[in-house]
C-alpha cells in the first residue's frame, strides 16, 4: 500500500516541491508506519495530494466523528459539587461571651460567612484564618458544645428561615457539656444571619469553625511551549520533531514554523509523545524552521 501511495503522489512531489521521491518517501516513513490500513487506503485511493495527507493524518476520520452524535457525559456539576476548605479549628460563637444563654424552646440565629470579626458574638477577634473573607459558602463544618444545660434535650442547627428539620445536632442531658461535630447547611440569601440554631431546654452554645463547603474554582493548566530549531537546505523537504515535554507536562498540542516566505508546512501531526512536521523549502536558499510542542499540566502535580 506504501508503495501504491510513493508511487502515485512521488512524481507531484518531485515536481510541485523539487523534492527527491526517494528522500520523501524516507521522510514520511514514521506517519506510514503509524497510519491503519484503512488510512493508507484511503491515501492511495485520493485523488488530490491535500485529500492523501488528510487520510494519513487522520483528518477524514476525525470529521466524520465530528459529524456523528455525541452524548456528553457528566463528570461534575460546579453548582452543587463543592469543595471543602479545612481551616485550624476557630471559635465563632460562645454564649457565655455574648448574648447569655438561648432560652428553652426557643431559636437564635448565628451569623457564619462574611464575617470580619466574631467577636461581637462571643467568637473570635478575627476572620477565623481567612473563613470569614471567603464570601457565603454552601455549608460549614461546625462542632457544637452544648454548655450547662436546665435539663435533658438536645440542639439542632440548619440554615436560617428554612423549616426546623426533626433531627438533633447535640443531645444532652442537664447540667451536662456535650460536643458534637455536625456539617451544616447555610443560608446563601442576603441576610446577614446564615445558621438558626434550636434549643429544647435554657442551655449555652459554644461552636468552633473547622471548615467550610465553597463553590469550585476551575484552576487554569500550567503550560509552556517547547520547540526545535533546524536548518532546512534549499529545494528540499525536511522532516522535524519537537523535544519531549518536560517531566510532568503532558503534549497538548504543536505546530510548525519556517523562516522564510519559500518555507512550506506540507504536513503537521502528532508523533506519540513528540511533535511532527514536514517541510517543504520551494527556494534555492536554506532556511530555519521549527517544530513546537504545546506542554501542560495542572497546577501541583
Amino acid at each position: 500500500m506504501v508503495h501504491q501511495i510513493v508511487k502515485k503522489w512521488g512524481p507531484h512531489v518531485q515536481e510541485a516541491y523539487r523534492a527527491d521521491i526517494n528522500e520523501w518517501a524516507r521522510q514520511m516513513g514514521p506517519v506510514f508506519a503509524q497510519s491503519p490500513m484503512d488510512a493508507l487506503q484511503r491515501a492511495a485511493d485520493a485523488r488530490g495530494f491535500e485529500a492523501m495527507n488528510d487520510a494519513l493524518l487522520g483528518k477524514a476520520g476525525a470529521a466524520s466523528a465530528a459529524r456523528a452524535p455525541v452524548t456528553p457525559t457528566a463528570i461534575g456539576s460546579p453548582t452543587t459539587d463543592l469543595t471543602f476548605v479545612p481551616i485550624p479549628p476557630c471559635r465563632i460563637l460562645d454564649t457565655r461571651l455574648s448574648g447569655g444563654a438561648i432560652a428553652a424552646n426557643s431559636v437564635r440565629d448565628f451569623d457564619v460567612t462574611s464575617v470580619a470579626d466574631y467577636s461581637f458574638q462571643g467568637g473570635a477577634s478575627g476572620n477565623c484564618n481567612g473563613a470569614g473573607a471567603a464570601g457565603s459558602f454552601y455549608a460549614a463544618v461546625i462542632n457544637f458544645t452544648v454548655v450547662t444545660p436546665s435539663t435533658a434535650g438536645y440542639i439542632t442547627a440548619y440554615p436560617l428561615q428554612t423549616p426546623r428539620p426533626v433531627a438533633a445536632t447535640v443531645n444532652y442531658s442537664g447540667g451536662d457539656i456535650s460536643g458534637n461535630l455536625a456539617v451544616v447547611a447555610l443560608e446563601m440569601g442576603a441576610a446577614v444571619n446564615e445558621m438558626s440554631v434550636y434549643s429544647y431546654a435554657d442551655t449555652h452554645l459554644v461552636a468552633d469553625l473547622v471548615g467550610y463547603y465553597i463553590a469550585p474554582t476551575p484552576t487554569a493548566l500550567q503550560c509552556q511551549t517547547v520547540q526545535t530549531i533546524s536548518t532546512m537546505n534549499g529545494s528540499s523537504t525536511f522532516t522535524g520533531t519537537s523535544p519531549a515535554c518536560p517531566a510532568g507536562y503532558t503534549k497538548t498540542g504543536g505546530y510548525c514554523q519556517a523562516a522564510a516566505a519559500a518555507g512550506r508546512v506540507v504536513a503537521s501531526y502528532p508523533n506519540g509523545l513528540l511533535h511532527q512536521c514536514l517541510f517543504a523549502n520551494e527556494g534555492p536558499t536554506a532556511m530555519l524552521v521549527t517544530v513546537y510542542a504545546e506542554c501542560c499540566r495542572v497546577p501541583g502535580r
